[in-house]
């Protein structure tokens, strides 16, 4: 039945040593440093080799900072980076804030892939052993690992680029390394041909030590992602009007429809595997639903996950650090946007609206149960304060608000600040400045925040593989069979079924991808993929919280007046559908072209 993450060592300077190319490389001492030549002549080097490949795959858990923060599900407290993205300056000179992306550059993934060639390169030197274990000898088994992580790498690449330069040769500091662009329809195909070859080596599961390495399904599931984006507007329709090498950026016939037809048959054969399952997909209640929603993000193991990366504490992330509440010491960053706020529906699956005086007097009341597994919100209950915080806060309640409150002494109102808020008197630094804090993959059991957390992050996850069939069927024309799949996950999530249709399931369907796949770092490529850009980069809002004090009889309100106000400017510019090949690697290489308006 599963799963695809191992506890990988990546303690090792493998890959640092391979690509080198020092003259006194081979010339290491075999007891303290791995030369090139060991190896490729032990099995056990070469899966070390491999292990150090998964770990520079894109999961951005291990630095604790989301891609949200650069589009409107959040917001980076104070960084200038992420607000510069947010508003288009980007250059060939820059791309800010993409730092926190670590392994997602031009120049890690390419030198990533220059590790899988490396490993193909010489994989037939390899004295493996015949031995079956999970029905694939080792030699299968690796050569398919490294077809799905490189196949992955280039799908990283492709998202923010478009069409690359496919390498599959192991280039030397003598050799002739100038190449140009494919186009965007051959990068797709290279990648499913990586993929498919994954698929026909790689083990159905993986056992012992192995769990957690890709497999079957993983491959499966990403090919999925993969078609489900190439059939997507952005690369099907004309968005660069001027724009002289479309082909680097999307396909050039009018063969959309079929493209859609093989993203849908992609993702029911992961469903035909009939491996997975939705995380307890019938709540007795909203609470329950709720709560194991929350669970499914701080769990080891669940029966929907199909590619994961585990963690432990000694060799964990910081995700608990950069987003922890202020007041449990943590820096509040993915702090949620109010604009995220807004779009979670009422319980009863209505939209919320500050228009509606019940909804504005109690914004967080009566919300559907994802919002409060995802988002720590003023009042919103949390775990044990640590010593500082607890004389601020006996209910453990999060508080990122301000109390008016009435001084006898100087006989004048003076301003109370939450122990979450920036004010609070923990770190005047850090804190969120939207008033929201994100729940979502927080331990509520990481006593200490500043050492890691252990939890799991999920490439990828059943849920996902649903919600992909769903969107092609709505393509396609199949709405039954879209609202069908569509309904499992609200029904899990407690949520009443939808039933529209036309553009507004298309929108619903958007709603629901939206919210139950939020801070899990898809937002940021659906935004492009669908070309709503403008939609999604406009001014991102906050909630300004105050209990007020009676001005008669000097008594500050029990519920707090709560309403959402601009943070901070934010505008989209077209050019930000693709990154621009920043200006060393254009010098390098003459023979690229560069992304349209940079």
């Amino acid at each position: 039945m599963k799963k695809n993450i191992f506890k990988t060592n990546i303690l090792l300077t493998l890959l640092v040593i391979l690509g080198a190319c020092q003259p006194d490389f081979l010339n290491t001492d075999p007891a303290t440093e791995f030369s090139e030549l060991a190896v490729w002549s032990d099995p056990v080097l070469v899966e070390t080799f491999i292990n150090n490949l998964y770990d520079k795959l894109d999961e951005p858990l291990s630095d604790g900072r989301l891609k949200a923060m650069i589009v409107d599900e959040a917001h980076y407290r104070g960084n200038t980076g992420a607000k510069n993205f947010n508003n288009g300056l980007i250059t060939q000179d820059g791309i800010p804030a993409w730092n926190y992306s670590g392994n997602y550059t031009w120049n890690a993934i390419y030198k990533s892939i220059r590790y899988c060639n490396i490993f193909f390169e010489n994989v037939e030197t390899v004295e493996f052993t015949e031995t079956v274990t999970d029905g694939k000898t080792l030699k299968e088994r690796m050569l398919g690992e490294v077809h799905f992580i490189r196949a992955f790498y280039y799908f990283n690449l492709a998202n923010i680029y478009g069409g690359v330069p496919l390498i599959t040769e192991v280039y030397t500091l003598e050799g002739e390394y100038e190449k140009e662009r494919s186009t965007y329809e051959e990068t797709v195909r290279f990648i499913i041909e990586d993929l498919d070859k994954a698929i026909s080596m790689l083990p159905d599961d993986h056992t012992g030590d192995n769990r957690g390495r890709a497999t079957k399904a993983a491959a499966m599931t990403l090919k999925s992602r993969v078609l489900l984006y190439a059939a997507s507007d952005l690369h099907n329709k004309t968005v660069f009007q001027d724009y002289k090498n479309q082909e680097l950026l999307r396909y050039t016939d009018s063969n959309q429809l079929a493209r859609w037809k093989e993203a849908k048959d992609a993702a029911k054969a992961v469903i035909d595997l009939n491996k997975f399952s939705l995380y307890k997909p019938e709540p007795a209640n909203s609470d329950e639903a709720a709560q194991n929603y929350f669970n499914l993000f701080v769990s080891k193991d669940t029966e929907e996950d199909i590619f994961v990366k585990y963690f432990t504490v000694s060799v964990g992330q910081r995700y608990g650090l950069y987003t922890s509440p202020n007041g449990y010491r943590g820096w509040g960053a993915n702090a949620p946007t109010g604009n995220l706020v807004d779009d979670y529906k009422m319980a009863d699956g209505s939209e919320f609206n500050w228009n509606n005086p019940e909804h504005a007097t109690k914004p967080y009341d009566n919300r559907e149960p994802r919002f409060y597994a995802t988002i720590l919100h003023n009042g919103a209950p949390w775990r044990p304060r640590y010593e500082e915080a607890k004389g601020k806060d006996p209910e453990n309640r999060i508080q990122t608000g301000r109390r008016e409150v009435w001084n006898s002494t100087t006989n004048s109102m003076e301003l109370v600040h939450g122990v979450d808020t920036r004010s609070g008197g923990i770190e005047n630094w850090n804190g969120t400045e939207t008033g929201y804090y994100t729940k979502k993959h927080l331990d509520p059991n990481n006593d200490a925040v500043f050492n890691s957390q252990s939890v799991t992050w999920r490439f990828f996850r059943y849920t996902e593989v649903l919600m992909n069939y769903a969107e092609a069927c709505i393509e396609l024309g199949e709405e039954d069979e879209a609202r069908k799949y569509i309904n499992m996950v609200r029904r899990r999530a407690g949520m009443p079924p939808i039933t529209s249709t036309g553009d507004k399931l298309k929108e619903d369907y958007r709603g629901e991808r939206r919210i139950e796949f939020a801070f899990e770092d898809h937002r940021f490529f659906d935004v492009r993929r669908w070309v709503i850009g403008p939609e999604a980069y406009t001014d991102a809002y906050k909630a300004d919280i105050v209990y007020e004090m009676d001005e008669t009889t000097k008594v500050t309100n029990t519920i707090p007046t709560i309403t959402h106000v601009k943070l901070e400017d934010r505008k989209w510019v077209d050019k930000m559908y693709f990154f621009p090949i920043l200006r060393d690697e254009m010098n390098k290489n003459t023979l690229l072209i560069q992304n349209p308006d940079y």
